[in-house]
């Protein structure tokens, strides 16, 4: 499967040559992919796209998610599809799977399921040659770490989405009112999940949201309405997620 499923054990923290994995993905990516993306944004499913100013993920930029692999595998899949490298750092329960389900290109996928306390080292070597990528921290940064990191970001031209709270961010991107379908009166197997999903940005700083399955029936993103709702402002830091939206299990 190529460099996605060769980087699964690059940064466990059993090993020991963690340094020196990241500096050999560093090289063997940048055979592969230019040292800074020319893109203004990335794109994203047409079922999401309408919540973000431009249809699009900014270039250069930070976002904060809701904890939920769903939403991160359909977020990452349209960019993949378009050819370009993305890479997971810090969440070991995604699956290659479920990624392959949401028409993500395993070749060019890099996992780093386990980094530990290398989870920023991971990131911020990641960022000079991967122009997407998705990272749960594993520990709290100093700001300081975070300003390093956000100024990589833009020289780099790389996007990068934070499951959780992430200070300096462009906004938020979060998924509630989960309902699933399927079941009946207590019988049958669950099909989909119908979500909604809200966006905040600094550009665009009157929420929006919109209902999608997630997963649809075929597993992944599908629409579930057409309309775009304008909601109130629903923080006064768009960068922060409600805090009950933190918790892996709830968030799917």
């Amino acid at each position: 499967m190529g460099i996605g499923l060769d980087a699964v054990t690059a940064l466990s923290p059993t090993s020991d040559n963690r340094a020196g994995e990241v500096l050999r993905l560093r090289r063997e990516i940048s055979r592969m992919q230019r040292r800074r993306s020319d893109q203004a944004l990335f794109p994203l499913d047409p079922a999401l796209s309408s919540l973000l100013p431009d249809d699009g993920l900014l270039a250069g930029t930070a976002y904060s998610l809701s904890p939920s692999p769903s939403l991160v595998l359909a977020l990452l899949s349209a960019a993949s599809q378009k050819g370009h490298w993305c890479a997971v750092i810090g969440m070991p329960t995604l699956g290659v799977e479920a990624a392959a389900g949401f028409g993500i290109d395993l070749d060019r996928l890099i996992l780093v399921p386990e980094p530990g306390d290398r989870w920023f080292a991971a990131t911020s070597a990641l960022a000079e040659v991967v122009p997407l990528i998705a990272v749960h921290p594993g520990s709290r940064m100093r700001e300081a770490d975070i300003s390093r990191l956000s100024a990589r970001l833009r020289d780099r031209g790389c996007t990068l989405l934070v499951t959780g709270v992430w200070a300096q961010s462009e906004g938020s991107i979060r998924v509630h009112d989960p309902h699933w379908n399927g079941l009946g009166a207590g019988w049958g197997l669950l099909s989909d999940r119908t979500v909604t999903v809200t966006a905040q940005t600094r550009r665009r700083p009157l929420a929006a949201s919109i209902r999608v399955r997630l997963p649809g029936s075929n597993g992944a993103l599908e629409s579930a309405a057409a309309e775009l709702t304008a909601l109130p402002s629903l923080t006064t830091r768009p960068a922060d997620p409600a805090p009950e939206l933190l918790r892996w299990a709830e968030a799917g």
